[in-house]
């Protein structure tokens, strides 16, 4: 009799002990432990259903002892054993009473075993983009896979990034999926130091339904179609009320790149004040033909993911199909230019440079720096800023934090809040700067079909001055809403650049501002009362000239704005402690 009455069985689960030990899988002592109890057993087998009750023995080592034995019965033209009835036959002398008795036992049905359900990772993720990447190779290839060369095959197949986290905070990247995959023996790892890896049978099968099922040329995005887009007439309002409804990826002609610009022309005079419609220039518009210029995204270059990785954003851009022009810009972090094919076209009839702006432009904020622009006033000032440029069509994306709102969430809300109905900005959530790029590559092929397919009507910039531009825009937008009217980029640059537009208004709301707790309601009602910093200071001083330099004087001046504006409700109310900062600041009051 041999020492193991099961051999040929033994022999398989030996095979599969050495595979395991050779992929350094953790499994190896599982199929130990199998191993050990089929060789200790001392009955002949019949069929593989019956080593589950065997110690180490499961339904899927069953299944996998069931088609290797198969394959052995089937190379050599012998009979796969037949399973076993589990009921008894009846033994042919059992009388009819015997059977009575018998059928009149009460059975008790056996509970069925829990399948359960085989891992699928969900679509663009880190385990699935691992899988479809691995699953480039030949099946029964021998060759692995670098992880340099995973993570550049798997990262168009995953929204996250395989080398940075999603957070500055954390640490974590799609590439710790691979740790999953490991732990569900659908991936394992050869060779030292340079790794190698391969699938598994189970992660072959896995891979391969994932192919049948979901087309991995296509993203998150392939289920939505362009076919429902507004037409080139319609409002900009229409244009971009389907972001959230994303389309496919274009094969869009990227950018050649222009050098990073941070000098502004001096092209646009102050000019002098408007007080109607008759100040306003009349002119013939530059009209450029469709084809004669492309759209394309404009990065401000200091948007940076960390000090260590400054070119994330562009990267990533253009690994998504869309290069951006990096450059230094004057107001808001990313917006769109038409670029002409021919450089000179704009200076041959009357305009200069080689780019148009469009009327969308992005501020992008991540949690933390919105809180932080709050409370030192940059963020009022920004949207002053934003609303004196004339574009339309502002987007305000907040990159959300984890934990970053604990202590200010009713500020952020309320700034939240006021942006969208007080200022009527747009404000897009995203979950963090991965988020960020997948929408703004969907901006950009959003306005590539908006505007390349219709002509663009340009303002001479030799009509345009700092006071006139504003006024000139709302009048164009009355007389003519069908058409929307633009300006070259340089002259843009010109216009709202920090120190070059700024009229003596402006400057006196920024220095009311900059007083903690004055918001920008609150200084125009403080700049309704007295019209100048002169009217302002004025006016203290002659609380001075009435009442001396004693207590009366003081109290008086603590109490100027806030007796002015006792009437006020809501936001524009000011209360006599900020009343009494106001004094401190301009009245000279010491407290």
């Amino acid at each position: 009799m041999p020492d193991c009455p099961n051999e040929l069985w033994h022999s398989f689960a030996l095979e599969w002990l050495a595979e395991a030990r050779n992929r350094n899988s953790k499994g190896v002592q599982t199929y130990k432990k199998a191993c050990d109890s089929l060789k200790a057993c001392p009955f002949e087998l019949q069929h593989p259903s019956e080593a589950v009750q065997l110690t180490g023995w499961g339904p899927k080592l069953v299944d996998r002892l069931t088609k290797d034995l198969q394959a052995y019965c089937d190379a050599n033209n012998m009979p796969m054993p037949k399973r076993q009835n589990k009921r008894k036959k009846k033994a042919a002398g059992a009388t009819g009473e015997e059977d009575a008795s018998d059928a009149e036992e009460p059975t008790t049905p056996k509970k069925k075993a829990r399948k359960t359900k085989p891992y699928v990772p969900a679509l663009r993720t880190g385990p699935y983009a691992l899988l479809i990447a691995l699953s480039t190779q030949e099946r029964g290839s021998r060759e692995g896979i670098t992880k340099a060369h995973l993570i550049e095959l798997a990262q168009p197949h995953c929204d996250s990034s395989f080398s940075a986290p999603s957070d500055p905070t954390k640490f974590y990247t799609a590439w710790n999926s691979m740790k999953t995959l490991q732990n569900k023996d659908m991936v394992y790892e050869k060779g030292r130091p340079t790794r190698l890896y391969y699938l598994t049978d189970e992660g072959w099968d896995t891979a391969e339904a994932l192919l049948k099922t979901v087309d991995p040329s296509q993203g998150r995005l392939d289920k939505f179609t362009s076919a429902t887009r507004a037409a080139p007439d319609d409002s900009d309002n229409e244009g971009i009320s389907d972001i959230e409804s994303p389309i496919q990826r274009s094969n869009a002609r990227p950018s050649s790149g222009s050098p990073k610009k941070s000098a502004v022309l001096d092209i646009v005079p102050q000019g002098k004040p408007v007080s109607s419609a008759a100040d306003l220039p009349s002119f013939t518009p530059i009209v450029l033909e469709p084809g004669s210029f492309t759209v394309e995204l404009v990065l401000d270059i200091r948007e940076i993911r960390a000090k260590s990785d400054r070119d994330y954003m562009e990267k990533n851009l253009t690994s998504g199909g869309i290069k951006p022009i990096m450059r230094a810009l004057a107001l808001g972090d990313v917006l769109w230019v038409a670029k002409l094919h021919d450089p000179g076209l704009l200076k041959r009839r009357g305009a200069e440079g080689e780019e148009v702006l469009l009327d969308y432009v992005v501020e992008r904020k991540r949690l933390d720096d919105l809180i932080s622009s709050i409370k030192d006033g940059r963020f009022h000032e920004q949207k002053f800023r934003l609303r004196k440029s004339g574009v339309k069509n502002v987007i305000y994306i907040i990159e959300e934090m984890a934990n970053a709102a604990d202590r200010y969430g009713e500020a952020v809300a309320s700034a939240i809040a006021s942006t969208q109905v007080v200022n009527g900005y747009f404000v897009k959530k995203t979950q963090g700067m991965d988020d960020t790029i997948r929408y703004l590559l969907t901006m950009t092929k959003i306005l590539k079909e908006k505007y390349e397919m219709k002509p663009l009507h340009l303002i001479p910039t030799k009509v345009v001055t700092t006071t006139n531009y504003l006024p000139l825009l709302e009048d164009l937008a009355k007389k003519q809403p069908n058409i929307d009217y633009h300006i070259t980029y340089d002259a843009f640059a010109d216009i709202s650049s920090k120190s070059g537009n700024s009229t003596l208004r402006d400057t006196y709301l920024k220095m009311l501002m900059c007083i903690r707790g004055v918001t920008g309601e609150k200084a125009l009602e403080i700049q309704k009362r007295w019209k100048t910093p002169k009217d302002f200071l004025d006016a203290y001083n002659r609380i001075e000239e009435k009442e001396g330099t004693g207590e009366q004087c003081r109290k008086k001046k603590m109490d100027l704005v806030s007796g002015e504006m006792v009437n006020l409700i809501g936001r524009k109310k000011i209360a006599k402690a900020l009343s009494v900062k106001i004094s401190e600041v301009w009245g000279d009051v010491q407290t």
